[in-house]
Order: structure tokens, then C-alpha cells, then sequence
């Protein structure tokens, strides 16, 4: 049950290292932070500097000769871009994603991200290449809407250049960039709230069990500006008995896994109005016919985001305060800290710790953290909705925990870990790199609860919550909705395998329908398990720990 120890030394400590390094700010930096407000020129001096006072020309005449060069064929695209991120204070990402189309060979994608927008995504052979083209492409659209730009400039100074700011602002001088970034910022808003409205709606009808709430994940469906809540989950905990042989058992019940097999209910609902012969209810799903492949795909303007009220257990929650300094901090902590974690009964260990050794428990699950990493390469649809779907990711995660600061550690949890994995995953898998902002919460803790094990879960649809006793992996006699006398979660695998044989009638899949067990189910999506195993040898490849290989468990049930 548990990852082999003492394979991972020397070397991959330097890795950690080298990353961790990235993320944090250098000693220069923390000194300069630390100063008192009369040794820093200004109050709200950036910490990023765009140029040197004595260097300083104008934003308007510098940023004009770059483009002249890049015109001229003097500099490329890529270091115009950059030049250009320094000059005008723009943030500014190379983010790594997937090829469209059926391009022959292998081919690395990119797409460059100016203040939060994507531009069109640049292919090629190499990674030089991919880059190169993305800033072509983000130059083509951005050039045109800078170059139409008036500046009001500053007197000179020896202070750092501010901001440059348009004459006379208008509602139809507004940058189109800058006003699809406000737009996010507003759905940044929006989400948090439709959660605390459905929330509280789902608490008011049952109050006795709203102590639940402390910790909640919820997905959200975008379509044309509307946020809608179509999954939600609380808990804290995981089962501590060994699992049972037929699937009736929930060993995870986190917020942020009950929110998700939560949404996987959601979907199984829309697959079977997608093949239902009513074309009114099919026209509801949220599924249509990928041009791409004999699966299908979120319609066209649905996008996915998810919702938690807390940071996931495990290396997102990355200590604020933690600095490598190699003389403080060895390599061996820092393993522990982005490394794989695993839960038991709630307490999370590193896959590299010995404290797992003492524990009595016999259920261990990788932690809420690492899952979501897995969910961003795979997909949060799972092995057995990949048969009908392609690959389900979410575009942004918003953070609502009001103790939070910062997500570096989501950032590199969720997306550095697995950066560079892309180009060897099977068709139509990815790494998609998602937006992590901090949000106002939706939902607060609440100290002293009577019942801290117990958990919440809904889905669009449900006419009532489930209570689930996370220890127990089983539902408690006073939940609202109650599935049957054994008490088995509508969240757990037999309930999962029930409606995928559903799905498999509906959808006139005799090959699914014959199938003899939930874990025969399971090997048949075979690029699925492809990706995954290409996932957990990548992160196992570049040291951060061994994922669990659950060989207690027992999925050889059927219906």
C-alpha cells in the first residue's frame, strides 16, 4: 500500500532546489523589503523596476523604437515581447499547452498570456520554436491595439516610470486586453457567490448540519457570463477501516474530492439527456459531437472552474515563511514540502516521511493537492466518463480562504510540477496550466463543530443533501437523502458503476455493457490509463515521491 522509500537522494534535492529557488524572492530582494518606507522612494514602489532611472527615455518613444527593431528584422518576437513586458509593467507568461488539429510527429505548443488574456497558440518542433511562433501571433493582435494608444507622460524624474495612462479615458478607448481581464476579475466575484448563495440555500433547508460547511469545493459551469454551481462537497476526513470488496465504501470524503465525484454525477446526468430521443432534453446537455474525435466535448463557450473555501491538503499549503537558504533549509525538507503527500484519517504525511510507519490506519489516499494535480493532466471526468468524453479540465481554481496570502504553493503544485509532461501524453491529454486567483470566501469555518467528521454533498439536480460520515465512508441514519438500509453514498464506486452501465445502454455501447467488473471498466479506457501512468512516472522521474498503488484495494465488484 505504501510508495517505496529511500529512492529518491542526491541529485533531486538540487531540483527542488533549483525550483523552489525560482519561486521565492533572492536575498537582495528580501532585504530591500525589509527596509523602512524612508529608504524606498515612494510608498508604492514595484518591486520590478522596468528600467534604470539614468536609462529612462519615455514608455511612448521606447516602446516605439522596439517595435521599429522588431520591424526591421533586428530583434525576434520573443524578446520583443519580454522588452515590452519591462517597458509598459504588463505580466507576462509562456504557457505551455496542447497542438490542435492532427498535426504528423511530435509538436510543442504555447501560448503567450498578457495580463491574464491567452493569445492564439504557436506550434512547432521544438519548444524554441513554439515560443517563437506564440509571440508572433500575441504581436500581431497586441501591436495593433497598443499602436493606437496615446501615453500622458511624466515630467522627468529620478523615480522609476508609473504606469502609462491613456488621455482621456473612454469607454471605447478601454484596451481590449485590460477590459477581458476586468471581465475575469468580475467572474472572479461571481463564482464565490453563486457558491455562498447555493450554500446557504442547501444549509437553510437543513440547518443541523450546516457546522459541515467549514470546508467547501464546489465546480461551477460558465456559460455566457452566467456561473451556475453544478457540484458541491464539504469534509475533512477519510475512511480509517480497510476498504470492503464491493464498492460500497467512500475512502475520501476531502471537500474538494466530494465536490468532484459530485460533478462526475453531474456529468453521467448530462450524457444521458445528451442521448436521450427527445431532442428537447438533448438539446439541454452540455455535451455536443467532438469534431475531433467519436467522443464528446463540453459545448462551445462552457468552461469549468472550481471553487475552494480552503487550500487542499498537501503541498499547496506550502508554509508562507519558507525560504531556501542552503544553509538553514536541506534539501530533504524542501523534498517534503512540493513533494507527494498522503492522507490518513484526515492528517496528511510526505510520501518521504517515516511517520506513515506508525500509523494504524489501514486506508491511505494520496492528498486533495496531488489529486488535483492528476485531475489538470487527466481530466476531472476519470476513467470510466472517458469512454463517452474527452478530457474535462478546469480553466481557473479560486482560492477563498480569507488566512491565505498567497497560492505560490498551489502554482507549484498544480502546474510546475508537471510542466514539460505535455508532449508525452496520449491525443487529447494535457497539462492545462489553470488560472489560481484569490477569492472573498464563500463559506467560513466554524470552530467547536459538533459533528467534524461528517460531510456534505450535492448535485445540480438532487432534490436534497447526502451526509456522509467520512470516517465511516458511509451515509449517517439522519442524512436527508438516504440511498438504501446499507447506507452506501451515491458517491461511492457501485453507485459510479450503475450509471455508467446506464450511459452504456443509452449511448448502445455493447462492448461497456459486457464488461464483468468496475475494474475491467476501468483497464478498458486504455488511453486513459496510458496518461496516467505516463503521469505518476513523470512525477516519480523527477523526484517528487512514488504515487500510491492502492494493491488492497478490491475493484473487482460488479452490479
Amino acid at each position: 500500500m505504501f510508495p517505496a522509500r529511500g529512492l529518491f537522494r542526491g541529485s533531486r534535492g538540487a531540483s527542488y532546489a533549483q525550483m523552489f529557488m525560482k519561486c521565492t524572492p533572492s536575498a537582495a530582494e528580501v532585504n530591500q523589503s525589509c527596509k523602512p518606507p524612508s529608504a524606498v522612494n515612494g510608498a508604492d514602489k514595484q518591486v520590478r523596476e522596468p528600467l534604470k532611472p539614468g536609462a529612462f527615455v519615455t514608455p511612448d518613444s521606447l516602446h516605439k523604437k522596439l517595435i521599429d527593431r522588431y520591424k526591421n528584422g533586428e530583434t525576434n518576437a520573443v524578446s520583443l515581447v519580454h522588452q515590452l513586458a519591462q517597458v509598459l509593467q504588463f505580466h507576462l507568461e509562456f504557457k505551455e499547452t496542447v497542438a490542435t488539429g492532427n498535426l504528423p510527429g511530435s509538436h510543442f505548443a504555447f501560448c503567450v498570456v498578457i495580463d491574464g488574456i491567452e493569445y492564439k497558440t504557436g506550434v512547432g518542433l521544438t519548444k524554441k520554436e513554439a515560443r517563437l511562433n506564440a509571440a508572433k501571433f500575441a504581436l500581431e493582435e497586441y501591436l495593433v491595439i497598443l499602436e493606437s494608444q496615446k501615453f500622458v507622460l511624466p515630467e522627468a524624474s529620478d523615480a522609476p516610470p508609473p504606469l502609462p495612462v491613456k488621455e482621456e479615458p473612454s469607454v471605447s478607448d478601454i484596451h481590449q486586453s485590460r477590459a477581458i481581464y476586468e471581465r475575469k476579475k468580475s467572474v472572479n466575484l461571481q463564482i464565490p457567490q453563486a457558491v455562498r448563495d447555493q450554500l446557504t440555500k442547501l444549509m437553510d433547508n437543513h440547518p443541523e448540519f450546516s457546522s459541515c460547511a467549514g470546508t467547501t469545493a464546489a465546480f461551477i459551469i460558465q456559460t455566457s457570463g452566467e456561473c451556475d454551481v453544478v457540484a458541491l462537497g464539504t469534509g475533512n476526513f477519510n475512511a480509517k477501516e480497510c476498504v470492503s470488496s464491493d464498492g460500497r465504501i467512500v475512502h475520501d470524503s476531502h471537500a474538494v474530492v466530494t465536490a468532484r465525484r459530485s460533478l462526475m454525477r453531474y456529468l453521467y446526468r448530462h450524457l444521458l439527456l445528451f442521448f436521450n430521443k427527445n431532442a428537447n432534453l438533448k438539446e439541454k446537455s452540455v455535451f455536443q459531437r467532438s469534431s475531433s474525435s467519436n467522443l464528446l466535448s463540453l459545448k462551445s463557450g462552457v468552461s469549468l472552474h472550481l471553487y475552494v473555501n480552503q487550500l487542499p491538503k498537501g503541498a499547496s499549503q506550502i508554509p508562507t515563511k519558507l525560504r531556501l537558504n542552503p544553509l538553514s533549509i536541506s534539501a530533504w525538507q524542501v523534498n517534503n514540502e512540493i513533494g507527494l503527500h498522503l492522507s490518513v484519517e484526515g492528517k496528511v504525511f510526505s510520501v518521504f516521511s517515516s511517520g506513515l510507519h506508525h500509523s494504524a490506519s489501514n486506508m491511505v489516499s494520496m492528498s486533495s493537492t496531488d489529486k488535483i494535480t492528476q485531475w489538470q493532466v487527466l481530466g476531472y471526468q476519470g476513467a470510466l466518463l472517458s469512454h463517452f468524453i474527452e478530457p474535462i479540465y478546469v480553466q481557473s481554481i479560486l482560492v477563498g480562504d480569507s488566512c491565505c496570502c498567497e497560492t505560490r504553493g498551489m502554482e507549484i503544485s498544480v502546474s510546475q510540477r508537471v510542466e514539460g509532461i505535455t508532449s508525452q501524453l496520449p491525443m487529447f491529454y494535457c497539462m492545462l496550466r489553470p488560472q489560481i486567483s484569490l477569492v472573498p470566501s464563500a463559506a467560513t469555518c466554524s470552530p467547536g463543530s459538533d459533528e467534524p467528521t461528517f460531510g456534505v454533498n450535492w448535485s445540480e439536480g438532487d432534490s436534497s443533501v447526502e451526509v456522509v460520515d467520512g470516517l465511516e465512508g458511509k451515509t449517517i441514519d439522519e442524512s436527508p437523502f438516504k440511498s438504501g438500509a446499507a447506507l452506501a453514498s451515491r458517491l461511492c464506486k457501485a453507485a459510479m458503476l450503475h450509471r455508467f452501465k446506464l450511459v452504456a445502454k443509452e449511448a448502445q455501447r455493447e462492448d461497456l455493457l459486457i464488461t464483468s467488473s468496475y475494474a475491467e471498466a476501468k483497464r478498458m479506457a486504455k488511453t486513459y490509463q496510458e496518461a496516467k501512468n505516463m503521469l505518476h512516472a513523470y512525477l516519480c522521474q523527477q523526484g517528487f515521491g512514488s504515487w500510491l498503488e492502492k494493491v488492497s484495494l478490491n475493484d473487482n465488484f460488479s452490479m
